[in-house]
């Protein structure tokens, strides 16, 4: 039987797995490309789950002052200034609003994804809606998401408990569930974010183009009609 792109049927809807950082403009980028894919083709999907991959792990857990972070690092502070400005024009686009002049913190990023971690408790959306703060919170609003008070602010945001979700940043299970998950990245090769996994059986890496999504969901799979 013959299906029209629109009204393609799907018997077997996708599992998907992203490996990201909420420092991480590309994978900010990767996030609106996904929902953009996911509004074309809902009925192809199952379910999102937002893995961890710090980028920064051996920042203090306090964070660093930006400036004095990218000159020790890079030597220049506006090194990325012309990617940046590339961001903010393709940002548009996607309904992203890059601040880059806002951010004053390289935060450690362990206790952001502990909160996605126990957000995915929840439910799916609760992660979904955390993964979505946690990206405008530091690339929009210049907030400081390695900090505990912030992060229980983002948990009240979303609709979780604050109380609950600040003992869950020091939780020693949830530090470990983050740490396992980051093993299994090393595992599968992922070296850098963000990373898309299909149903375990096929990935790529980057924030490509709406079209390479689509061409995923579109496979052929088997028990698709």
């Amino acid at each position: 039987m013959h299906f029209t792109q629109a009204s393609r049927c799907y018997a077997l809807r996708m599992q998907i797995e992203v490996f990201s950082d909420v420092v991480c403009p590309w994978c900010y980028v990767g996030h609106a490309r996904l929902q953009q894919a996911i509004a074309a083709r809902p009925a192809a999907v199952e379910s999102v789950t937002w893995l961890p991959f710090e980028l920064n792990p051996d920042l203090p857990v306090e964070g660093r002052d930006r400036a004095e972070y990218m000159r020790e690092r890079f030597g220049d502070v506006n090194r990325f200034a012309d990617a940046q400005r590339q961001l903010v024009t393709l940002g548009a686009t996607l309904g992203i609003e890059f601040r880059f002049d806002a951010v004053k913190r390289s935060p450690n990023t362990r206790r952001a994804h502990v909160l996605a971690a126990y957000a995915r408790r929840h439910s799916a959306a609760s992660q979904h809606a955390v993964i979505a703060a946690l990206f405008a919170a530091y690339f929009t609003h210049g907030r400081d998401v390695g900090d505990p008070a912030v992060l229980r602010a983002i948990a009240a945001e979303c609709g979780l408990d604050a109380d609950e979700a600040g003992r869950a940043l020091d939780e020693p299970g949830l530090h470990g569930e983050v740490v396992e998950l980051e093993n299994l990245a090393r595992s599968w090769n992922v070296s850098g974010v963000p990373t898309f996994v299909f149903d375990r059986r096929t990935g790529f890496s980057g924030a490509q183009p709406l079209e390479v999504f689509l061409q995923v969901l579109d496979a052929p799979r088997d028990g698709v009609a």
